[in-house]
């Protein structure tokens, strides 16, 4: 699969809002929207069904030339094929997840509210960024959050995609990409909605008219 520019939304799937069978039909709902990026997020420990749902995930992603990124697993990333990995807030250990993953992959990283963060994340070689939460998000309530300031300051000293999260709806999502994001990242507002395709829809059209930055 050619690998797209990583711009535009960016859904996450989360397994206390779809069950185990309307998986692949949500997230196929949320590609034929407009989504550019799909994350597989499950914190659970059910190492098999992951593994199925994460492959049959991957396919669907190819079918679309959607990159599938997978939550904090490296192992189950480099087993299903995934293109990439998004790394959270524990040690964050770059080169040994590019050795293991590959010259190609899509390496990502969550930067909360640390601009330090990024920037180093950035000087290891990551391919993107994450701030967030810039809103209250039912999906972690109790997060840090970050501000609009912050992906100014950040769309000036970093040069990779940087992506904004939390709390992000088709109506606050514009100020967000105006500051300085490439992709808004969705889970609620996507997978809680009653149709993901329409959901998904809004969201693109925040991007139609906007100019990929430099």
């Amino acid at each position: 699969m050619m690998r797209p520019p990583l711009r535009g939304l960016y859904a996450i799937t989360d397994n206390t809002l779809i069950a185990p069978s309307a998986l692949l039909e949500m997230v196929e709902k949320v590609l034929m929207g407009g989504a550019t990026v799909i994350q597989y997020r499950d914190k659970t420990t059910d190492s098999t069904r992951r593994e199925q749902e994460a492959k049959a995930l991957h396919e669907l992603c190819q079918d679309h030339n959607a990159p599938l990124i997978i939550n904090d697993d490296i192992e189950l990333a480099t087993m299903v094929g995934a293109e990439g990995v998004h790394l959270g807030k524990h040690d964050i250990k770059y080169h040994k997840t590019r050795e293991l993953m590959g010259e190609g992959a899509i390496i990502g990283v969550s930067c909360y509210d640390q601009l330090n963060r990024a920037r180093k994340a950035e000087s290891v070689g990551a391919d993107y960024v994450a701030f967030g939460s810039f809103f209250p998000s039912k999906t972690k309530p109790n997060t840090v959050r970050a501000t609009t300031d912050l992906l100014r300051e950040a769309r000036q000293l970093i040069s990779i995609p940087i992506v904004a999260i939390g709390g992000i709806t088709p109506e606050n999502g514009k100020m967000l990409l105006d500051s300085g994001a490439d992709l808004l990242a969705v889970i609620q507002g996507l997978f809680g909605e009653p149709n993901p395709e329409d959901a998904a829809k809004r969201y693109s059209m925040l991007f139609e008219y906007m100019t990929p930055k430099g």
